[in-house]
């Protein structure tokens, strides 16, 4: 199934990335730099902003620095391909930007006591960790997992736009996103271990359940 955030748009954004990430590399700016300074900016834009009731300022700042997931990507290729420690930290700053995100919208609904909106954002929270999760053991298990409607740029921008419109008066948009996001997300875990099941039942010997 297609994911929401379609193929011929990411490659669109990379054709715009692709001089600066040129650029950052003629400077001697790492992949890693890169992604670490995303972080650091998506954490400022959610717990600085976000958290505090600023949302349309704290969802832009979070989407400005969220596209440096291209970025960091697009000067590893570059320089030639992703190191081992370049992936792993990639992923581990991934879960640490994710976790402020979420963790900052459940904050900020709670001081608004709005009991199922921070229901929605930890379900969002658990149900995002376990989408990763999933992709990660699966190929750590030997098999692929590019699969599911809902990876982390669709997710962030999903919430982004409810934070926005929310920060903009339109009240109930950003409950309405994360219920939205908790279902998809909830459906992508499903599409992936249904995904991983059948490579596994076709690499398994004959005769075993």
């Amino acid at each position: 199934m297609a994911k929401i955030f379609q193929v011929s748009a990411r490659a669109g954004m990379t054709r715009v990335v692709e001089p600066i990430a040129r650029a950052l590399l003629r400077a001697g700016v790492t992949p890693n730099v890169v992604t670490v300074a995303g972080t650091v900016g998506v954490l400022v834009g959610a717990l600085g902003f976000g958290a505090r009731g600023h949302l349309v300022a704290g969802a832009l700042i979070v989407t400005l620095f969220a596209l440096t997931d291209l970025l960091d990507g697009t000067m590893a290729r570059m320089s030639g391909g992703s190191t081992r420690f370049g992936a792993f930290l990639d992923s581990s700053m991934d879960r640490v930007a994710d976790s402020a995100v979420f963790g900052a919208v459940a904050y900020w609904l709670a001081t608004q006591g709005d009991h199922s909106g921070v229901a929605a954002a930890l379900l969002c929270l658990a149900a995002g960790g376990l989408v990763s999760y999933v992709k990660a053991r699966a190929e750590g298990l030997g098999m692929t997992c590019n699969v599911g409607i809902a990876e982390r740029t669709e997710r962030l921008l999903i919430v982004g736009v409810g934070g926005i419109l929310t920060g903009l008066h339109v009240k109930p948009a950003l409950e309405i996103a994360l219920w939205l996001l908790a279902a998809i997300s909830i459906f992508t875990v499903g599409q992936r271990m249904a995904h991983v099941y059948r490579q596994a039942q076709q690499l398994q010997p004959d005769g075993q359940a």
